[in-house]
């Protein structure tokens, strides 16, 4: 800071000098400004991740140290919590052929007390029925192979045992089923799954060798089903894709999903990008409508149509409206909610699209919003550093919007696509609930398997089907196979 007497001595070097000094002054003013608006830009970006929560960002509620109170995202519903009207009960009801009936006589008057142990009994009795699980145990099946000598050439022929029984002494199919049902549909850990086995079936239960066996047998016997799986998604009309971290060892690896309401698939791969969904082998064969989150490697794939995920957008917009006070993002979350349900709604009587003229009103009323919007948030000023400048959540939310409109809002204009991505999201999240209870994978060939058998099971359920009879068809070499397509 120059004091007066510097400032004077600088005035009587005569004007060259007082010139020099008023340069070099603003120079560093405009280094301060710099600086101030790169601190404040860095607060606000700190203030705005302090901010963010699983209701108004796509970070999971595990991530944030205190809890959002439970808000939909959507406007709220005039039902009642709780089961509606005309809703079927799932109470149980009595079955007219029990496997047991126990019969129960009274032994004295509830009266006087006289032992009715002579007395006669009154027609008609009083009915209740206890469902249980029998004694559970295991059986031991032996099989003998038989051999006969051939009366023409005298060559003894033995018989083939069939394939499940490969050993001497060795586990079936059933309690195979049953152990990949617990590892990879209920997620237990080996040592859970061994510890309920041996409570049920004692001492020849399976080991955590044989659960691992289990496994490798159970993926290597799901190829076909596995390829189906992504024949048919290759085929669908519409198909949904995310993906996830997932631990291998001590590596960060990929799990990418891809799902209809009929199929799922996962694969797991070193790679997030491209790469990994062209080794996959599923989107570059697609040529349907492609629903995701519009991350960038997902527009390599022309071939297909590409539909955003509206829920991204309203935690969003819900960020912008609560943090930033941005009026436009409540209207605008408010318009995407009015149009998904006018959908709805025509939908439920049995209509395929919207009228013309509505959808155009619709679209006008998007425009003025992005207008607005991209009035309240104008592109960054040039600060003469290399490359552009750094654009706000808001406008970077806003230039999506309106670049990409005919993708946010393709299921006005199509109602075979859904307002979000959350096919995708619903079978993704099993992947981390996995990890969280049983930990990261050891191997890639371990992942590999979780990634094959997972998929398998997740498409058994969405079809309806037995998934313990599913797996137990997978060890008998007889696997389910979805039909295609299937929506």
């Amino acid at each position: 800071m120059m004091d007066r007497k510097d400032i004077l001595a600088v005035y009587e070097q005569g004007p060259d000098a007082v010139v020099a000094l008023v340069e070099r002054l603003c120079a560093q003013l405009d280094e301060q400004q710099q600086m101030i608006a790169s601190l404040t830009a860095r607060v606000e970006g700190l203030e705005d991740q302090l901010a963010k929560n699983s209701r108004n960002s796509s970070k999971p509620p595990s991530s944030s140290p205190e809890k959002p109170k439970p808000k939909s995202l959507g406007e709220k519903s005039a039902k009642k919590p709780g089961g509606q009207k005309g809703h079927p009960g799932t109470t149980l009801s009595m079955v007219e052929d029990p496997e047991h009936m126990v019969f129960h006589s009274p032994r004295e008057c509830a009266c006087c007390g006289r032992l009715l142990e002579e007395s006669g009994s009154v027609p008609g009795y009083e009915r209740r029925q206890v469902v249980d699980v029998p004694a559970v145990a295991l059986e031991v099946t032996e099989h003998r192979a038989q051999s006969k000598e051939c009366a023409e050439c005298g060559v003894t022929t033995t018989a083939s045992f069939p394939s499940e029984v490969s050993a001497v002494v060795g586990h079936g199919p059933r309690i195979k089923a049953l152990s990949v049902y617990l590892m990879e549909y209920q997620l237990l850990p080996y040592e859970r799954t061994r510890e309920l086995l041996r409570d049920l079936f004692g001492e020849r239960a399976p080991a955590v060798g044989t659960l691992y066996s289990a496994l490798e047998s159970c993926s290597r016997g799901l190829e076909q089903a596995e390829g189906a799986i992504e024949a048919g998604l290759k085929e669908a009309e519409v198909s949904h894709f995310d993906e996830t971290g997932l631990r291998v060892g001590k590596e960060g690896m990929w799990v990418h999903v891809a799902s209809t309401p009929g199929l799922t698939h996962y694969g797991v791969h070193q790679k997030r990008g491209g790469e990994a969904t062209t080794e996959i082998g599923i989107l570059p064969s697609f040529e349907g409508v492609a629903v995701h989150d519009g991350w960038s490697p997902y527009r390599n794939y022309e071939e297909c149509a590409h539909a955003l995920c509206n829920a991204h957008h309203l935690r969003e917009l819900t960020f912008l409206e609560e943090e930033h006070e941005q009026r436009w993002a409540g209207r605008m979350k408010a318009l995407l909610w009015e149009i998904e349900q006018a959908v709805r709604q025509e939908r439920a009587v049995g209509a395929t699209e919207l009228a013309p003229e509505r959808i155009e009103k619709f679209e006008r009323r998007y425009g003025r919003l992005l207008k607005t919007g991209l009035g309240a948030n104008p592109p960054p000023k040039r600060t003469g550093k290399r490359g552009r400048p750094r654009q706000s959540k808001a406008k970077n939310l806003l230039d999506r919007l309106d670049k990409h409109r005919d993708e946010v809002l393709m299921f006005m204009h199509d109602f075979r696509v859904p307002f979000d991505n959350n096919q995708a999201e619903r079978d993704i999240r099993m992947v981390k609930v996995r990890q969280k209870i049983s930990g990261c994978f050891r191997t890639m060939d371990g992942a590999k398997m979780f990634c094959r058998i997972r998929g398998y099971i997740s498409t058994v359920r969405k079809q309806g089907e037995n998934v313990l009879g599913a797996l137990e068809g997978a060890f008998r070499g007889n696997p389910f196979v979805p039909a295609l397509p299937a929506e």
